[in-house]
């Protein structure tokens, strides 16, 4: 499975064209162009011509540009939803995902609009939650699950303190169900962004549960994201170790190698390969 560099993903406010302009020279692999939460009900309309603007404009390099539309039942939705795709955003983001067809409706606009937008879905939600293997298979365009903590949280009138035992279910039944249906999936935010050592153990949690990168809401959370859902040097030189093993055990005509004193099979070995390629895309952005 080819792994695309999502390790650090972050938010611009809409009508934040400094802010716009700044992404172009940040080290994070996504930019999510904001349209929602970060937006007053008046501005929505600039901030949709500020994001298609930037969109035209380009300069963001190997970064993926993601809009997160406001839902397609709302007053802006559908126009969101259109602009984006149509400006050439890699993804689409839909907010507050409760069902499949949620996905269904947005994957058939993009469909009749004839462009190449992948769907991203926030999970933040107790029935998007639950629903999780039936909003994986809706639509051929959904491409990754976004938790969406703090709304979550709300919902279920916990809190998302560390080391956010009250998330953990919707956390790892939603990495098992993006796993088992071949979707991304992402941490959410880290509301505290001035919080180093919080914001490096939620990292540092998020990667152990099996996710690709993490949300960001300020730059200064960059670096850290992108240590933790990065492969070590160590992880990268043994994956070496492990490939360089079983084609010598191939070459002498063997199907296993030994290495260390423990067992090499092919799963290990197209595991190995597909964490070095994920190394060197992510060496070659620099």
């Amino acid at each position: 499975m080819i792994r695309r560099p999502r390790r650090s993903c972050l938010y611009m406010p809409g009508t934040n064209a400094r802010a716009h302009d700044k992404a172009r020279e940040l080290a994070c692999d996504v930019v999510i162009f904001d349209l929602e939460d970060s937006v007053a009900p008046e501005a929505k309309a600039e901030a949709r011509n500020r994001i298609v603007a930037c969109l035209d404009a380009g300069g963001y390099g190997a970064r993926e540009l993601v809009v997160r539309i406001n839902h397609p039942a709302t007053v802006w939705g559908r126009d969101d939803l259109a602009a984006a795709a149509r400006a050439g955003a890699q993804a689409v983001l839909l907010p507050k995902v409760t069902g499949a067809e949620d996905v269904r409706v947005a994957g058939r606009v993009l469909d009749d609009l004839g462009v190449a937008a992948r769907l991203w879905a926030m999970m933040e939600t107790a029935r998007g939650v639950l629903d999780a293997p039936a909003i994986a298979e809706s639509h051929p365009r959904l491409a990754l699950f976004a938790m969406g903590l703090e709304d979550f949280a709300k919902e279920l009138h916990a809190d998302t303190a560390p080391p956010r035992m009250a998330m953990l279910y919707a956390l790892e039944r939603t990495v098992l169900v993006a796993r088992a249906f071949g979707l991304g999936v992402l941490d959410g935010v880290y509301p505290a962004f001035d919080d180093d050592a919080g914001f490096a153990a939620a990292c540092a949690q998020g990667a152990a549960l099996g996710f690709d990168g993490k949300q960001l809401i300020h730059p200064r959370q960059i670096a850290a994201a992108n240590a933790a859902f990065a492969p070590s040097a160590e992880a990268v030189a043994e994956a070496h170790r492990i490939i360089a093993a079983f084609e010598a055990a191939r070459e002498r005509g063997a199907g296993i190698a030994v290495l260390d004193g423990r067992m090499i099979e092919a799963l290990h070995v197209d595991e190995a390969r597909t964490l070095v390629a994920f190394a060197e895309d992510i060496a070659a952005r620099g």
